[in-house]
């Protein structure tokens, strides 16, 4: 039984003539009759009367053409999910994130690539960058967002772009010494308790940080996972917070943002995949970051899954 026996039937059922429902399939009547006869053989059961008035199901037939609309409609569906699948319009797409990404980068990113393609299933994890590269290339990801390109073993088969830089700025409560000041100096920050992101989780911004910073300072720092707990601790008075200028966007009225002079840039923000994914939905997402982040199309160029 082939799918062109069900719209054999289903087409004699509609125009209760052999003749017209041979027109309507494209096929001559002899043919029809014969197909229609050995899928009754097939089935074992009559499916059709034909009488001088016309050719109606029987009991059997109505219950065979019941389901065979449901199949039919069944493969048609299964047709059409498959295009939309290879075009990248449904799926998954995991994503592992950085806190400070959620600052700018990602609200408009997100936002375009939920309304261009609203039936993708987003799975989203903020995460350090040592741990969604670690993620990435265990299969757990499908694109990492961190501070600085994935390092270690494996990351030779991932394609990263930056997709975002930025400078450091300090950030204290309103009760420190440095609020109300535009900027501060490096050299200032030497004897301030430091509030920054552990080594193993950001090594890309410490390393950074211990090139222009006093090492010391760093070493008594106390550890903050994301820019968030960083603007909370700096609001309780635990110290100096340092963090990318973008954290502007989510400063809390208890705190104060200064410029660390001279200007310290950070690592760029970085967006990392598998270099032999071939996902379309993956593709979709680096053809929207193309055209949402200036820049990064001619990064990305050549590269479409």
């Amino acid at each position: 039984m082939e799918a062109r026996h069900l719209r054999y039937a289903l087409a004699l059922a509609e125009h209760r003539h052999f003749g017209r429902a041979a027109a309507a399939v494209g096929i001559a009547q002899p043919p029809l009759s014969k197909q229609i006869a050995a899928l009754e053989r097939e089935i074992g059961a009559r499916l059709f009367d034909r009488t001088p008035g016309g050719v109606f199901p029987t009991a059997a037939g109505e219950a065979f053409l019941e389901r065979a609309r449901a199949a039919l409609a069944e493969m048609a569906g299964a047709a059409l999910d498959a295009g939309r699948a290879a075009r990248g319009e449904t799926g998954r797409l995991r994503l592992g994130f950085i806190g400070s990404a959620l600052l700018e980068l990602l609200p408009p990113l997100l936002g375009r690539f939920g309304r261009e393609h609203p039936d993708v299933r987003l799975r989203l994890h903020e995460m350090s960058t040592a741990r969604s590269a670690a993620a990435l290339l265990d299969g757990e990801l499908d694109v990492a967002i961190g501070r600085g390109a994935p390092r270690g073993a494996g990351a030779e088969d991932l394609t990263s772009v930056t997709v975002g830089t930025d400078r450091l700025v300090a950030v204290v409560g309103t009760g420190h010494p440095y609020a109300g000041q535009r900027s501060v100096r490096a050299e200032q920050l030497r004897d301030q308790q430091l509030v920054v992101a552990p080594a193993d989780q950001e090594p890309a911004l410490c390393t950074a940080l211990r090139e222009v910073l006093d090492p010391a300072a760093l070493d008594r720092a106390v550890e903050a996972r994301d820019v968030h707990t960083i603007l909370g601790l700096a609001a309780c008075g635990i110290g100096v917070g340092l963090a990318p200028a973008c954290l502007r966007v989510a400063a809390r009225p208890d705190t104060w943002i200064c410029e660390v002079r001279p200007r310290i840039d950070l690592p760029e923000l970085v967006m990392s995949f598998r270099g032999a994914d071939r996902s379309p939905v993956l593709a979709e997402f680096l053809d929207t970051t193309r055209r949402q982040c200036p820049g990064v199309s001619a990064r990305l160029a050549g590269r479409r899954c």
